[in-house]
């Protein structure tokens, strides 16, 4: 199973695009977005996908994010922190901004993969035999290359793409 990860994208709709558009040329059917997606309008670009999606501390219209995104595919996740797995992967996603939840997830025992965004920084390491992955940020203030991944759970391996500059 091959999926998509993204975080941060802060209303950034053409890295977004750029993200999603490589998703589908690829196939992936799959999308984990690890949060700030920021505003209502985005949600309608991921049409098409099944999106696991985790609220993030920029989100205000949580309610409206959630209703979109299930109205788009019953099969949607939204909310602070999935717990599941796809082809008998366990993983979880959360995005990292409540404090101690990322290795409260990791200590848990339970996922092969964790996934969080938040602090713009790509992350690819296990800890304590969990996968650890942040798929750095798609938009935001931070100056800096912007990225999103391609995940193999089959392969265990993670390929990390960049957003052409402009």
């Amino acid at each position: 199973m091959i999926v998509g990860v993204m975080s941060d994208t802060h209303d950034n709709l053409g890295n977004t695009l750029v993200a999603l558009n490589t998703f589908r040329e690829r196939k992936i059917k799959t999308v984990i977005h690890c949060g700030d997606l920021t505003s209502l309008e985005m949600v309608s670009y991921f049409c098409g996908f099944r999106v696991i999606y985790v609220i993030g501390n920029m989100e205000f219209a949580t309610g409206a994010i959630k209703k979109r995104f299930m109205a788009l595919n019953s099969e949607n996740f939204v909310g602070t922190v999935y717990r599941g797995s796809l082809d008998g992967v366990t993983f979880a996603v959360t995005h990292g901004h409540i404090d101690g939840k990322v290795m409260d997830l990791v200590t848990q025992g339970s996922y092969k993969w964790l996934f969080h965004g938040h602090t713009h920084n790509k992350r690819d390491e296990i800890v304590k035999g969990v996968h650890i992955v942040n798929p750095g940020a798609l938009g935001g203030l931070k100056r800096g290359s912007r990225s999103f991944c391609v995940v193999d759970f089959t392969a265990s391996t993670v390929e990390f793409l960049k957003v052409p500059s402009n």
